[in-house]
């Protein structure tokens, strides 16, 4: 069975060969060179082209003109996904940056995010960390260019992944990834800036508005060209709780999420939201909006109700869960920990489909590669169906 009709599979609830895996993020040096595979291609290298010219988007147009070419230069880093049997590769289609910063330390996204690099001493890892808005008031926001779901860059960069899927005999399943309607929209301001605007309710429909047209819109494009899962980063809380109160999901993020999820569905194509956080309060509502699959369900909330465990007996087959083996397992918990918890993972989520292995939320510099090959060992021993693990 190849990676697309796996992971298809899992989240129709089915069950395909073996449990699907994915990482949502893999900034780990050491990881990747011990597989032997690039540990470049970071933003870092792909800011390396602007001496002398801050046009981002012409630089991308340039260099995903010819996507089928483009496709060629993603084999090389999918290739690291091939090797420890991560079906799932993500490929980016908003967030791209727009302008540079003068110190060469970072860029502004077309969000109006300040992101920076940092750098892990361990292994050099490099890491792109959110530093602030650049908005310092809803009249600059208004006046910022809008985001154009048109643009022929986003499209073509999907189909670059296609092409690298294709090259790689389907051992992948390439996934464009777009930030959704709250998570990247409220970064542009700063929390305290975005907390005064969400009290006006035009500005709130306004700004919400935006970012919900454009994803729609963009998910119809992506969707029509052949994309069967898009995945919407959008986090909606922290480990203390949500982020807005409930009600104010329910006005601004959720008719819209609806309407993607909609859309998507019309086209044959599945939406894996990316949410971090405490989600108890509003987990209904992401299920009645249509989601498919929920990554990561974060196992280290400070709520001991959102639990993978217990939210599987309460919405099994509603909705496909993946993740949850901590961060913190992985870098500092002993091998048989991680195996049993993994164990425990696979034996209680994954029969009848509904499950994808992955991490509680990414495999940062600090997890161990033996704590992570441990955690892909058990799927590989225990993973095959039918599932069949001992207690």
């Amino acid at each position: 069975m190849d990676a697309p009709t796996r992971v298809l599979a899992a989240v129709n609830h089915e069950e395909p060969d073996r449990v699907p895996a994915f990482e949502s993020a893999f900034t780990n040096n050491t990881i990747k060179a011990h597989y032997g595979t690039p540990v470049k291609g970071s933003f870092m290298d792909l800011l390396s082209p602007f001496a002398g010219n801050n046009n981002y988007f012409e630089i991308m147009h340039n260099s995903y003109k010819n996507y089928k070419k483009k496709g060629d230069v993603l084999v090389n880093q999918y290739e690291f996904h091939r090797r420890v049997k991560l079906d799932i590769v993500l490929c980016g289609v908003s967030l791209f940056p727009r302008m540079i910063l003068d110190d060469g330390s970072g860029y502004i996204d077309e969000y109006g995010r300040i992101m920076k690099f940092e750098k892990y001493p361990g292994d050099s890892t490099v890491i792109i960390g959110y530093h602030g808005g650049i908005f310092k008031s809803y009249e600059q926001y208004e006046n910022w260019e809008p985001l154009d779901p048109y643009d022929e860059v986003r499209l073509n960069s999907y189909l670059a992944g296609k092409e690298a899927q294709k090259k790689m005999d389907n051992e992948i399943f390439v996934v464009p990834a777009t930030a959704g309607i709250m998570e990247d929209n409220w970064q542009g301001f700063g929390l305290a800036l975005f907390s005064r605007v969400i009290r006006k309710h035009k500005q709130a429909q306004k700004v919400f508005a935006d970012k919900g047209k454009f994803t729609l819109e963009l998910v119809k494009i992506l969707a029509d060209n052949g994309a069967k899962m898009v995945l919407l980063w959008d986090d909606y809380g922290f480990k203390n709780g949500l982020f807005l109160n409930p009600e104010k999901y329910r006005t601004y993020v959720f008719p819209w999420l609806k309407k993607i999820c909609d859309a998507a569905h019309k086209r044959d194509c599945k939406i894996l939201l990316h949410s971090d956080g405490d989600l108890i309060e509003i987990f209904e509502d992401i299920i009645n909006s249509g989601v498919d699959a929920l990554n990561p369900i974060e196992p280290t909330t400070a709520n001991l109700e959102f639990d993978i465990f217990k939210l599987n007996e309460k919405y099994n087959g509603k909705i496909t869960f993946v993740g949850n083996i901590s961060p913190q397992m992985l870098s500092t918990g002993s091998i048989i920990e991680i195996e049993e918890y993994s164990k425990r993972l696979i034996r209680e989520l994954a029969p009848g489909g509904g499950y994808i292995f992955s991490s509680g939320h990414s495999i940062n510099p600090a997890v161990t590669l033996d704590r992570f090959q441990a955690a892909l060992g058990v799927r590989e021993k225990f993973g095959k169906y039918p599932i069949n693990i001992p207690k």
